[in-house]
């Protein structure tokens, strides 16, 4: 007896209620909306920052070099408020340059600068003594980097034979006027006023010269209470500081 035919059930699709299709839509609706305002939040808070870039370019304007020959260092984090008015710059020292805006409120900080300049330059060959004069064949004419020099340098040695440093130098040094001493030379018989110390006591007298001496040189003095004679180092027009 054949088999009675078996009941296949028809294929049905389940359709997703379209309240939930809507939401889904919502959300992304939403998010992107949020990704474009933090975006939009993002860029308009870096046009409100001063570009580091200007900064740098004005310190730089500053010290009276340029791009190629200086370099102004920055922190790479700084965030300053993007001035309404021209940045303000001057030279506050040889390597550092004052930076300011002027707005209300404002702001100002010293930018560092590092200015490199090339130039034919007297430069020591050897070791010269405080007070001692400089003679030419100690001296020798080099192209060095004078970016940092704090004073004036020599481009002719003879401008600096017999001048008087006013402290030991190194060979290989390039001098500056800053490092010679300056003042009259002190005659033989000339006043002076001697200074002597110890242990951070100072004690002044009145002397006289015993010989010619230029700044920063050594020269025997006397004391005009005492008689007595010593030695000193001309420290400044018409003072000597007494030698232990």
């Amino acid at each position: 007896m054949p088999s009675a035919p078996k009941y296949i059930a028809p294929h049905t699709t389940r359709r997703r209620p379209i309240g939930s299709k809507r939401q889904r839509l919502g959300e992304l609706a939403a998010i992107l909306l949020l990704a474009f305002a933090v975006f939009t939040a993002s860029d308009a808070g870096a046009a409100a920052l001063q570009p580091l870039a200007e900064i740098r370019a004005a310190a730089i304007a500053a010290v009276g070099a340029s791009d190629a020959q200086a370099q102004a260092t920055l922190d790479p984090g700084l965030r300053l408020a993007r001035c309404q008015q021209p940045l303000q710059a001057t030279a506050s020292g040889a390597r550092t340059a004052q930076v300011r805006c002027a707005d209300t409120p404002g702001w100002r900080l010293y930018v560092p600068v590092r200015v490199h300049r090339e130039a034919d330059v007297v430069v020591l060959t050897a070791p010269v003594a405080a007070g001692v004069p400089i003679a030419a064949s100690q001296l020798t004419v080099q192209r060095r980097d004078i970016g940092r020099a704090a004073a004036a340098t020599f481009s002719d040695p003879a401008a600096l034979v017999g001048r008087i440093p006013g402290r030991a130098l190194a060979p290989g040094l390039v001098p500056t006027e800053a490092d010679l001493a300056v003042g009259i030379p002190l005659r033989r018989g000339d006043p002076v006023v001697l200074v002597s110390r110890s242990g951070g006591v100072e004690v002044r007298m009145q002397g006289r010269a015993l010989g010619p001496a230029r700044p920063g040189g050594v020269v025997a003095v006397e004391n005009t209470n005492s008689r007595r004679v010593l030695r000193g180092r001309v420290a400044a027009q018409g003072v000597v500081e007494v030698l232990p």
